[in-house]
């Protein structure tokens, strides 16, 4: 197999044809053919072969081959001939994504800035597009995607299915419906690849993980609906414990419970964006208030073992681990932020009062000369976690978000793993690169998943 960089080019003429510079139709051992099938996705159309003479990669397509096979662009973009006798362009990357409002500037709501930030990463390299479940249609296997390029902006073009769909539909209750399970079925039955297959529930990492012994040190004491009985003698054992909802996100309905000996038991929680601290002499108080709040909603919570972490003016810090898979399928480290907790505030989110910073910043402190050691224990740690994530996953991962805690000794514990983690913590000035970085690992591993393969193999 060949694989190479070529610049596409369109004309006028209404047959099939497909020109190559000499030295192009040389490196893919196409001298002396008079046809081939050119693919594009899913889609694979007969054409005439004919070489010129001019230097460089170079491929032009008449009208009627770039109507036929639905090629959205002119420009650079892989080429190969994995088959003998077949040219293939690409790859064609859908990102599947959905928003509650659109315009022709903003077709993805406030998500089309990082739609935009991709599709210009994949350019010279993939076409890269987006799309909404509504974009599909099954009968003609084509997708009615947006492209973005400089200086045009957004453009609707149908294209064949792709040869890989990375899935970002941001709503949690949607990705649960019918409709949407059957989509993500139709593709893997058509062998696309598809990552990530669906948000996580905290549990469901848990049950994943709880018969892997790489993974287990590094977990927390975690139970999925406890009973009172259950979460009074993990206090007792623990001193404190999260008690937190099983599909929640950003923080929300997350409650610290402590237990003192001779004080009682508290509970601090997070109301109308200030933070509640209430203490309760007997235990079947606190079970009542939070009955009251919560009713049959307390089935879907998990109380998880409270970790001493390091800290800052004695506000807790855990990291945020942003990981992906590469160029030849290794989970890496992209990028770490390290999230302070607001004073009083039962989580790190920034929105609850929390800041972001550094995690050589966060960590500097409690362990100065024994940082970056620590830093580098943690990531190779963070990497093991994935790993054990993915081999008990029966869907394709590409990418995680692993909420991560120190403790004072530089243990690492692992509190929430993200198939769809947000992108905050790249916000901070000394993550930006890191932010792009882990946008060119998504560009790396769509070019593995699709077998348009530049780099060594694993």
């Amino acid at each position: 197999m060949s694989l190479t960089i070529c610049n596409v080019h369109f004309t006028q003429q209404p047959e099939r044809i497909v020109w190559l510079s000499s030295s192009l139709a040389k490196m893919l051992r196409l001298g002396g053919r008079k046809s081939v099938n050119v693919k594009l996705g899913r889609d694979t159309v007969p054409a005439t072969v004919r070489t010129i003479k001019r230097k460089g990669n170079h491929v032009y397509m008449s009208a009627g081959l770039r109507h036929s096979v639905r090629v959205p662009m002119s420009g650079l973009i892989h080429i190969q001939n994995e088959e003998e006798g077949e040219l293939q362009l690409g790859p064609l990357i859908g990102v599947l994504t959905d928003s509650a409002s659109s315009s022709a500037a903003a077709p993805f709501g406030y998500r089309t800035g990082f739609m935009k930030q991709l599709l210009q990463l994949g350019r010279n390299h993939a076409y890269f597009f987006a799309f909404t479940p509504r974009d599909i249609n099954w009968q003609q296997e084509t997708v009615h995607g947006w492209f973005y390029q400089s200086g045009a902006g957004w453009q609707r073009r149908v294209v064949p299915f792709p040869d890989v769909v990375y899935n970002r539909l941001p709503s949690r209750k949607a990705e649960t419906s019918a409709a949407l399970t059957s989509l993500r079925e139709r593709f893997v039955r058509k062998r696309i690849p598809f990552f990530n297959w669906s948000f996580f529930n905290k549990s469901d990492v848990y049950k994943m993980l709880e018969n892997d012994p790489e993974a287990l040190g590094h977990l927390p004491e975690s139970v999925h609906n406890p009973s009172p009985d259950r979460i009074r003698e993990m206090l007792e054992k623990h001193h404190f414990i999260y008690y937190k909802p099983s599909g929640g996100s950003l923080g929300v309905g997350i409650y610290r419970l402590t237990y003192h000996p001779r004080k009682g038991y508290f509970i601090r929680y997070r109301r109308n964006g200030s933070n509640v601290l209430l203490r309760f002499n007997q235990f079947s108080g606190l079970m009542k208030m939070l009955r009251a709040k919560h009713g049959s909603e307390l089935g879907q919570y998990v109380a998880q073992q409270g970790i001493r972490l390091v800290e800052i003016e004695n506000c807790p810090i855990d990291f945020r681990f942003h990981m992906h898979k590469d160029g030849n399928n290794r989970w890496v480290v992209a990028g770490i932020g390290a999230k302070k907790a607001g004073r009083g505030s039962v989580t790190t989110h920034i929105k609850n009062g929390g800041s972001l910073m550094t995690p050589e910043q966060a960590l500097g402190i409690t362990f100065g000369e024994r940082t970056q050691a620590v830093l580098e224990a943690a990531k190779a740690t963070a990497v093991k976690l994935s790993e054990a994530i993915e081999r008990n996953y029966s869907h394709t991962l590409g990418e995680l978000g692993l909420d991560i805690g120190i403790d004072r000794d530089g243990a690492v514990w692992m509190f929430e793993a993200n198939a769809k983690p947000g992108r905050s913590i790249f916000q901070h000035p000394a993550l930006k690169d890191q932010g792009r970085a882990s946008l060119q690992y998504i560009l790396e591993h769509c070019l593995y998943l699709s077998n348009f393969r530049t780099g060594e193999e694993s």
